[in-house]
Formats: structure tokens, sequence, C-alpha cells
């Protein structure tokens, strides 16, 4: 699929302009959309899979234009919302064949097949009977995962993931989502956590107060920040000192001292030399020297 966004716009009744002429462009495969809370990203998101209206501007999906043809792309679009919710008296094969019933024309017997080869395709089949209600969290957002599948979607748009999940459920959330974007489908990727963009996606945009900041590639956006990571071994006094005057990465306790990283246009001490970036860093050092945001 190949979606064409320009001029998008969104302003809510009470004046607060969510997205601000957002231009893009997405294609096939795994595109992430990444910034802090607040930035737009859910407000984009449910503009994409028409739960709202824009504003202002288009979106084409295929030449098709959302707004002329609602229902056509809403057949087209799985979606799995932050807030995902089923319901708690319903089993989790029979939460997903009411998934179906809703978006399918298929008969029982072809129902629950794909409930099944669903179920299983994301680590669940073994907990059909369970209670939907019962799952942990990250099968909760498995189970999300199968449902936005079952209509057999050629955009499947997912907000915030892998908040609050563990490091185990991120990874196979990560590893799902990565053979997905295998097949014939365009998967969009809303978060704010820096480390599921850098492991499933080759294209990328940042929204930073409804304004796409940087768009490219996640290499791309490394790249800006090459030669402004530092790394250095410091006592307490001198880590206390540093950290009020520049943004720490990461800290690790090695011999009675800290072994630090952190983002400096010039050289922060002495003995700092300078450390491979990576999105993590691109990110905080996009936030402070592109957009002006101090995370000191």
């Amino acid at each position: 699929m190949n979606i064409q966004i320009t001029g998008l716009t969104k302003t809510y009744p009470n004046g607060h302009t969510a997205i601000k002429n957002v231009n893009l462009e997405i294609g096939s495969g795994m595109f992430g959309l990444l910034g802090p809370n607040g930035a737009g990203k859910s407000s984009f998101m449910r503009v994409l899979v028409t739960v709202q209206q824009a504003t202002a501007g288009t979106i084409l999906m295929d030449g098709l234009n959302i707004n002329e043809h609602r229902q056509k792309i809403r057949k087209l679009v799985g979606y799995l919302p932050q807030d995902f919710t089923f319901f708690s008296k319903l089993k989790t094969w029979e939460f997903l064949d009411y998934a179906a019933q809703l978006s399918t024309n298929l008969k029982k017997k072809d129902r629950l097949i794909k409930v099944d080869k669903l179920l299983d395709q994301v680590g669940l089949l073994d907990v059909r009977d369970r209670m939907a209600n019962k799952l942990s969290g990250g099968m909760k957002r498995r189970l999300g995962i199968a449902q936005a599948l079952i209509g057999e979607p050629k955009l499947l748009v997912i907000d915030e993931p892998t908040t609050g999940l563990d490091p185990e459920e991120r990874i196979r959330f990560r590893n799902i989502l990565s053979d997905l974007s295998q097949q014939d489908v365009t998967i969009i990727l809303s978060t704010h956590i820096v480390g599921d963009i850098s492991s499933t996606c080759h294209n990328m945009a940042m929204l930073n107060k409804g304004e796409v900041a940087f768009k490219g590639s996640p290499e791309g956006m490394i790249d800006q920040v090459r030669g402004h990571v530092w790394q250095v071994n410091l006592d307490d006094e001198e880590f206390n000192i540093l950290k009020t005057k520049h943004s720490v990465v990461s800290t690790i306790p090695v011999d009675g001292k800290w072994e630090v990283q952190l983002i400096a246009t010039d050289q922060p001490h002495p003995k700092a030399v300078n450390a491979n970036p990576n999105l993590e860093h691109a990110y905080v050092y996009f936030m402070e020297n592109e957009l002006g945001v101090s995370l000191v």
C-alpha cells in the first residue's frame, strides 16, 4: 500500500491543534512514528484509521481519498489502539471469533479455522480457552494484534503497543511485528519508546507538537548525532557536575566510578571519547538541539 499525506491538520473544538500541516509518504513494510507523549501521534493514528476526521489536508491510500471512500478504506485497515479493550466475559477464541463476525463474511467453520490460525500466529493457541480478561498484559496486546489482522488488512496501524510490557514480552511483540512486515501489509507503529523503532522499522518520522520534526531512516537520524555522543569514566563529584550540564543517556557503575554516556556538541571532559551512536542518542540530541527541548 502507498499512503500519501498532504497538509494534514487536526484541530479539536477546544482550539487545540494536535496535528499541524503534516506531509508524509508511507510505503510498504514497517513505518515508525516516534515522538514524546503529547506529540500528536494518537490523533494522527485516529485520523488515519477514520475514527476521527481531519480539519484540513488529504490522505490518499492507493489513490483512494480517505474523505470520499471512508467505508472502502475501513475495510483495508486493521487498528490496535493504545487503550485496546474487549468483552471480559468471553474466552480468548470467542473474542476473536466475535471480531471475525464483525469484519468478515466467513461461515462459522471457516471463521474458527482462521481464529485458531491467528491465535497460533501470535502465540496464544495454547490459551485459546482462557478468559480474555485473565490474560497477561503482553498476551492482551497479542490478542489485539490478532483482532486487527482478522479482516486481512492491507494497512495495520498500531498505537503504543509495548507500553507497560516487560522486556521479554516487548521482544516477543517486536518479533511478531517483524514477521508480519514480511507479508503483504503496511504497518505503522506509533510509539515513544525508541527501541520499538530501532529494532523493527526501516523508515520513520518524528512528531513534536503536531509537526513533522524528522522523516527518513533511523540510520539517517543517527548520522546527525555522530561526533556528539561521548563516553567517560567519572567519580561521584565529576558525575554530579556533568549531569547538570549535559543529557546523560546511560550510567554504569564500574570499579567505584561511573561509566557515563552523554550528549554534548563539544568534548564535555578531558577524558571523554566519542562513542558509537544509536537511535536513543539521536532522539535525545534531536530533542535538545533541533527542537530546543531541555532534557537536563
